[in-house]
């Protein structure tokens, strides 16, 4: 079946997340990703996080449909293998530190030069200008700077993260969104001309905080850390059970507050003119918390998930990975998917997202061993032979 991105040629520079993470979305639509690693340890990620096999499970799915090529970049010869590469693609990813690549002879401008069609997508901590451009970035600091680690925990503690690599990730999907921009305006609209995507973690960040900065500018409203629920929404937050489970219960709509009130046995409320609209709830929301965690506490989590469903307020548990991958939910939608690893066991990995209904995304290869498809793209893309292969390991540039 056809992919959407079928026939797109995109060069993967960088290591770990968020620059890889691009490429892994347009590899999982068919967009033929190389990745260039330096030789010999390659991307770090390899060795993050649980390894098994002496392969990092994370990097088996990160890599996951790319090819892998060894390039020493800071050689003359293998940014000579760049360009050449370059004037076979679409869209080049990177994510080193605003001006290396320009040390390198591998600039935007350099590199328009060789395919005045390329799509450069350059994610970085600060972004490509303004004073902090040459200052380190992760995105623990992109979360930090974004401004969402100050809304995230309890208000009398320390600020907290979520568990995952937010702030890459986020980067990771405006890469992507900017790329496909950049190429509808190249190819649809004509202009045959690429262009530079500029990402920052901290703005891909900043980008999620609602409201906050209308709010601060006209009324001086600045959010804080108010643990698990939402203010100004109400009600909305994570409700004990009698047998210690938490279920999570948005009832702020107007027409669910009702039937949430009338489902857990306060029909007054339902009808209170105070609570007819989520000004009202919001000014009251401790009482409302309050009160539905006095109806939660008297039931099992089961049993308090089957009244909310019957009542169609929106409701749910907290899951764990472990609860992830035996609910029937995930299983349906194939968001749950077994993957050769190798010979004699598979491995799970998630489904691809969006699903796609004509043209789907999905897994061909987990991530490669180093270097897999160096000699591959050597001959097919450059059409090198083997003797000039050999010359280029012999000198280590592959």
């Amino acid at each position: 079946m056809v992919q959407s991105l079928e026939g797109v040629k995109v060069l993967e520079m960088g290591s770990l997340i968020a620059g890889p993470f691009a490429g892994r979305l347009m590899a999982e639509f068919g967009a033929d990703v190389i990745k260039v690693e330096p030789p010999k340890k390659g991307d770090p990620l390899r060795e993050w996080r649980h390894i098994y096999d002496g392969t990092s499970l994370w990097w088996r799915l990160q890599s996951r449909n790319k090819k892998s090529i060894t390039i020493n970049l800071k050689s003359e010869e293998g940014q000579n293998l760049v360009r050449s590469l370059v004037e076979q693609c679409d869209i080049v990813i990177e994510n080193f530190s605003p001006g290396t690549l320009e040390k390198w002879n591998l600039g935007y401008e350099q590199l328009k030069e060789v395919n005045p069609g390329i799509v450069m997508v350059r994610v970085s901590g600060y972004g490509q200008t303004g004073p902090y451009r040459n200052k380190p970035g992760f995105g623990s600091i992109g979360e930090s700077m974004g401004g969402i680690r100050h809304i995230t925990g309890h208000p009398e503690l320390p600020p907290t993260r979520v568990g995952v690599s937010l702030g890459d990730s986020l980067a990771a999907m405006y890469s992507v969104i900017g790329a496909m921009m950049a190429l509808y305006h190249r190819d649809v609209n004509g202009t045959g001309k690429g262009q530079v995507v500029d990402v920052a973690l901290y703005e891909a960040v900043f980008s999620l905080l609602e409201g906050s900065l209308p709010e601060f500018d006209k009324l001086g409203a600045v959010r804080e850390r108010t643990g698990s629920s939402l203010p100004g929404i109400a009600p909305s937050n994570t409700y004990q059970c009698k047998d210690g489970k938490y279920i999570v219960i948005g009832g702020n709509g107007d027409a669910i507050f009702k039937r949430l009130m009338e489902a857990i046995g306060y029909p007054g409320l339902a009808e209170d003119e105070r609570f007819q609209s989520n000004s009202g709830r919001a000014q009251h929301a401790d009482f409302l918390d309050e009160t539905i965690e006095n109806w939660t506490k008297t039931v099992n989590f089961e049993y308090a998930l089957e009244v909310l469903d019957q009542a169609r307020v929106p409701a749910g548990p907290i899951y764990s990975i472990e609860d992830i991958v035996k609910d029937p939910h995930y299983l349906s939608r194939e968001m749950i998917q077994n993957f050769k690893l190798n010979d004699e066991e598979d491995l799970k990995i998630p489904g691809v997202v969006p699903k796609m209904s004509e043209t789907p995304g999905g897994t061909k290869w987990l991530g490669p061993e180093l270097g897999q498809h160096t000699e591959e793209v050597m001959k097919k893309w450059l059409t090198y032979d083997e003797e000039k292969v050999q010359q280029l390991k012999d000198k280590g540039i592959i």
